[in-house]
């Protein structure tokens, strides 16, 4: 049951203008240390190196996923849509404010690089010793469960997860409007007031009134070409490779016995394998980036100038390569060994792909991944059966390879390499 607060809170927001917080139990949630923990991660990871504006928080992006899941469900609520259920409201609420609570440092290239997932520790937050699990237990003792559920995507009520996680779900009209903002694009700007008024809850999942279809399609065309413009930036991918490869040799130097000459106890851990709940809380961007500023100091020459390229943006430059077979790959690699480098760690080849719509496909039905529209004769059609736009751009995208490398070390061993191999790198 919703307790009310005695006087409504409000954040003020560049994306949204306001959020409001009315819901006791949401208002004990934000001002966790768990919760308030998402101030110290950037919500674009390495970006900002990109783009320097882009200096905005998991913490304020989660408020703004909130905020949106917020206004959803007021609008369902006062409608009396009989497809929406009341009392998941406050369930629905606090997912959509949780749901990025288990990101780590730099958010999706700290998972690549120990391989976790940050919605495994999400959940492992919101159901073990926090204090996080204690105010979701004053709702009802099985609330945390029901939590995690909807955030693992297992919850029974398929709506509830499709506001929080699906094709139209409040995190990702949050992150697009946000991401514009702070990268200063205008590639995200949707017309978010209209995409809501057109949501509709029925026969247990979200949909869209028709004559909503043209907002939609503006909002796939966003996330197309924000992905393109602003996620798989070269720039940005290049300093997500050094960012991996330092975490990759301070791995190695672990495990070989190396002896740091600054290490801290959750980082050890972390390298160790080994993390609990209360370690993991600890992992933030400061605490990352200090460990990084003294090892720039190492012994270790690979540590010392990986850090030393990430802290300082030396970043690693890229040539675009149309075709790459794995016979060219492995030449290349022979090549670089020959002349002295080190193709682990001076060479990474990129090839990003995208799909920013799961087409219907005929014979399957509809999945989760898909957007419906209905009609107003109350039938559901899949959008890219009606929508010429939604058609061009589904299916999977995909980009150039793209080779990177530090530009200084390759100048030095040109005259190592095979005419064929250097012509590459010096277009």
């Amino acid at each position: 049951m919703k307790q009310l607060l005695s006087e409504e809170k409000v954040f003020k927001d560049p994306v949204h203008n306001y959020i409001h917080v009315q819901d006791t139990i949401i208002w004990r949630l934000i001002n966790t240390k768990e919760f308030q923990r998402l101030r110290r991660i950037r919500q674009l990871g390495t970006s900002y190196l990109t783009f320097h504006g882009a200096e905005h928080s998991r913490f304020s992006h989660s408020l703004g996923v909130y905020e949106i899941t917020r206004r959803i469900i007021s609008q369902f609520e006062r409608s009396k849509y009989k497809d929406w259920m009341p009392e998941e409201s406050l369930l629905t609420l606090c997912a959509a404010l949780l749901h990025d609570l288990g990101h780590g440092p730099f958010s999706h290239s700290i998972e690549e690089a120990f391989e976790m997932n940050h919605e495994d520790w999400t959940c492992r937050i919101i159901l073990e010793d926090t204090e996080i699990t204690s105010i979701l237990k004053d709702v009802a003792e099985d609330f945390p469960q029901k939590v995690a559920s909807v955030i693992a995507k297992t919850y029974e009520h398929e709506i509830v997860v499709n506001l929080v996680s699906g094709p139209l779900d409040a995190d990702r009209m949050d992150y697009l409007l946000r991401d514009a903002y702070y990268t200063g694009v205008n590639y995200g700007t949707i017309d978010i007031d209209r995409i809501l008024r057109m949501l509709r809850p029925y026969n247990g999942r979200v949909v869209v009134k028709e004559s909503g279809m043209h907002a939609i399609e503006d909002y796939l065309m966003s996330r197309y070409q924000m992905y393109w413009q602003v996620y798989f930036h070269p720039v940005t991918r290049s300093s997500e490779i050094i960012l991996r490869q330092i975490f990759r040799r301070a791995k190695e130097l672990v495990e070989s016995g190396y002896t740091f000459g600054f290490m801290i106890d959750p980082l050890s851990d972390l390298f160790a394998g080994d993390v609990t709940v209360q370690q993991y809380l600890l992992l933030d961007e400061a605490l990352v980036q200090t460990a990084f500023m003294q090892w720039t100091l190492e012994a270790d020459e690979l540590l010392s100038d990986l850090c030393s390229r990430f802290i300082h943006r030396k970043l690693y430059k890229y040539v675009e390569v149309e075709n790459l077979d794995s016979d060219t790959i492995d030449e290349i690699r022979r090549s670089f060994s020959g002349a002295g480098l080190l193709p682990d760690y001076d060479l990474e080849i990129d090839y990003p792909t995208d799909l920013p719509y799961d087409v219907f496909r005929p014979g399957e039905g509809f999945d989760s991944k898909q957007i419906l529209l209905l009609d107003r004769h109350d039938q559901l059609r899949e959008i890219s059966e009606v929508s010429d736009i939604v058609r061009s751009i589904s299916g999977i995208h995909r980009g150039r390879y793209h080779l990177y490398f530090p530009q200084d070390k390759l100048q030095k061993a040109l005259p190592g390499l095979p005419a064929s191999i250097a012509e590459i790198f010096e277009k």
